[in-house]
């Protein structure tokens, strides 16, 4: 059904269930180290193996950093807590169970403001608890790169065993026609977030943060709320908005055609921006849930607790908002940079001594083009906030009007070495010599005396010809304000 009549029609609740791998050196249970992209089944132990014997114990550093997540989502730390089992097969889990967290979570009610379109949305967090992530399988063979159709498989367990933090939302309702865009800015601030505290690298594309979203509609004017599928392993914030935009239009055709949506997990296809079925959803009793025979409980001190808030770095939101007082930008402004992860770039740039206009006139205009046209993020342009903060200096100092600076980031993109550099070989430096200056424009008042008559018969405008000729023949080096002060002179009129 298109979104806009399922909107009108249906009403969404939304809930999502965001995992992040925790950047700790070693896994949660054993000493092995994280480092990712290793060769396959080097980063293992007897315990993350799960073999005979082999006993866990807990990651300080890592349950440090889960209270430091649970802190910065407002959420209340536990007392007293403990990991639990959660059994089920996993293929790629060597134990067959999962050592996690079920009813005594580390942290528990909090939230996260985040804005959309204008608007603070609060999305209340029903949980942050550890537990430990699977290892990958990976099936050859077939279409899809899933286990249907594939000739076989193959595990590898590295990744089994790491840190990981899942954050659940409660549900979330009254977003209507925002909802994709509030699930996106929901799992972009969490992303900014974990950034902000250095516990994660949450890179979306390796697998550190990915998000299952859960959607549901009811009839407008319903009072219950509908049955939820639950699309896994979403890693990419675009992706997050595409999913929940297709699952709505998915379940309203199914409901006003009088079918029933099944409790389920779903798999989304970026390619067409659509989910399939993929398991129905066992509930919380189908994973026979008991405490972690093998680990002690979890009590944090409260006085350790109260250092850990106090030690809480500036958070993004409260960040953006200092930031956007000090540059003097408006709410557009710094959602247009937020959207583009370009604060960094350009708190770095005036950091660098770039004024905060200038900086964000470079990278939201030319260098935000460049990034487009690669097809490429910004952060990933070959080109440094401090070498942004030179081209300024540059143009600020009069040695480099705006057109010449587009040249000069277009040379140190191009690898040509540094701003100073690209001027010096490209000879980019603009004309300030007066002697050659006034010739150039000697030659452009013989090469255009019908012009040069007009603005002595007192079409001032006129000079606008004439100096466009200056820039032409200098080919854009020359200062255009004193070329045309100079054309004023030369002609005999003041204005």
């Amino acid at each position: 059904m298109p979104y806009d009549e399922a909107l009108e029609r249906f009403e969404p609740v939304l809930g999502l269930e965001t995992h992040v791998e925790l950047g700790t050196h070693s896994k949660m249970f054993c000493a092995c180290p994280t480092t990712f992209g290793a060769p396959p089944n080097t980063q293992v132990c007897p315990v993350c193996l799960a073999l005979p014997g082999a006993l866990p114990t807990a990651n300080a550093a890592a349950i440090e950093s889960t209270i430091r997540i649970g802190l910065a989502l407002n959420c209340s730390i536990a007392e007293w807590c403990r990991f639990a089992r959660k059994n089920y097969f996993y293929p790629d889990m060597p134990k067959n169970y999962q050592i996690s967290q079920y009813d005594e979570p580390l942290c528990f009610d909090g939230y996260l403001d985040v804005e959309v379109d204008g608007r603070t949305v609060r999305i209340e967090i029903e949980r942050v608890h550890l537990e430990e992530d699977t290892g990958k399988s990976t099936h050859v063979g077939g279409a899809t790169g899933r286990i249907h159709g594939a000739d076989y498989s193959i595990v590898d367990y590295n990744r089994a065993g790491i840190p990981l933090v899942e954050i659940v939302t409660k549900p979330i309702p009254g977003t209507d026609r925002l909802a994709p865009e509030v699930a996106r800015a929901y799992a972009t601030e969490l992303r900014e977030v974990m950034r902000a505290l250095g516990v994660s690298d949450v890179r979306m594309e390796e697998g550190s943060m990915r998000c299952d979203v859960n959607v549901s509609l009811m009839p407008r004017g319903a009072t219950e709320w509908g049955t939820r599928t639950e699309t896994k392993n979403v890693n990419s914030l675009r992706s997050v908005e595409r999913s929940v935009r297709g699952e709505i239009s998915r379940q309203a055709a199914i409901l006003a055609e009088g079918g029933t949506i099944t409790q389920e997990t779903r798999h989304f296809h970026e390619d067409t921006g659509t989910t399939t079925s993929g398991r129905s959803k066992e509930e919380a009793q189908d994973y026979r849930y008991f405490p972690e025979p093998d680990l002690v409980p979890i009590a944090p001190d409260p006085a350790w607790v109260a250092e850990l808030k106090a030690a809480l770095p500036e958070l993004p939101r409260v960040r953006r908002l200092r930031l956007q007082q000090e540059w003097g930008v408006s709410d557009l402004d710094m959602e247009s940079m937020h959207n583009i992860d370009a604060i960094d770039l350009v708190e770095a740039t005036v950091a660098a001594g770039a004024p905060p206009a200038d900086a964000r006139k470079w990278w939201m205009g030319e260098l935000a083009r460049r990034a487009n046209e690669a097809g490429v993020p910004l952060v990933e342009l070959a080109i440094t906030p401090d070498q942004i903060a030179r081209v300024c200096a540059m143009v600020a100092g009069g040695a480099l009007n705006d057109k010449l600076a587009r040249q000069v980031l277009e040379g140190v993109l191009n690898g040509e070495g540094t701003p100073d550099e690209v001027v010096a070989a490209r000879g980019l430096q603009i004309v300030n010599d007066e002697g050659e200056l006034s010739a150039i424009i000697d030659q452009v008042l013989a090469d255009n005396a019908a012009a040069a008559e007009k603005v002595r018969g007192g079409k001032i405008a006129a000079v606008g010809a004439l100096v466009g000729g200056v820039m032409k023949a200098s080919r854009g080096k020359a200062d255009a304000a004193r070329a045309r002060e100079l054309l004023l002179e030369k002609l005999g009129v003041s204005e």
